[in-house]
C-alpha cells in the first residue's frame, strides 16, 4: 500500500487545518507522526480500522481523526494550532494493531512522504 499525505500549509496560531492520508489500497490502521526541525519524529495520533482513535497528550482535545472508508482516506483535523505544532507530518499504516505499540514507529510498515505544517503569524 502506498500512502499520500496532503493538506499542509501555513496557518496562523489558533487556526485550523486538515491533513489527508490517501491509501492506494485498503488501509488498515493509520498513524500520524510529526518531526520538527532538529528533533526526532514523534507520535501524534492513530486511528484503528474500526475508527477508534488515540492521541498524544500534546494534541489531545485539539486534534481529531476521521476515516473515509469509501475514499480510503484518513483525515487529521487540527484545531487551535500552536507554533509548537510546526513540523512535517507523516501518515503511516500498520497491518496489526497493538494497544501498547500504536505510538511506536516500528508498528507501521508503510509511510507517506510527509506534508509541512507551519504555524506562524
Amino acid at each position: 500500500v502506498q500512502l499520500q499525505a496532503s493538506g499542509g500549509g501555513l496557518v496562523q496560531p489558533g487556526g485550523s487545518v486538515t491533513l489527508n492520508c490517501a491509501a492506494s489500497g485498503r488501509p488498515f490502521h493509520t498513524g500520524w507522526f510529526r518531526q520538527a526541525q532538529g528533533q526526532e519524529r514523534e507520535f501524534v495520533a492513530a486511528v484503528a480500522w474500526n475508527g477508534s482513535s488515540v492521541y498524544a497528550d500534546s494534541v489531545r482535545g485539539r486534534f481529531a481523526t476521521a476515516r473515509d472508508y469509501a475514499k480510503r482516506t484518513v483525515h487529521l483535523i487540527m484545531r487551535n494550532l500552536k507554533p509548537g505544532d510546526t513540523a512535517i507530518y507523516y501518515c503511516a499504516e500498520a497491518r496489526l494493531w497493538s494497544d501498547t505499540e500504536y505510538n511506536i514507529e516500528s508498528m507501521y510498515s508503510s509511510w507517506g512522504q510527509g506534508t509541512q505544517v507551519t504555524v506562524s503569524s
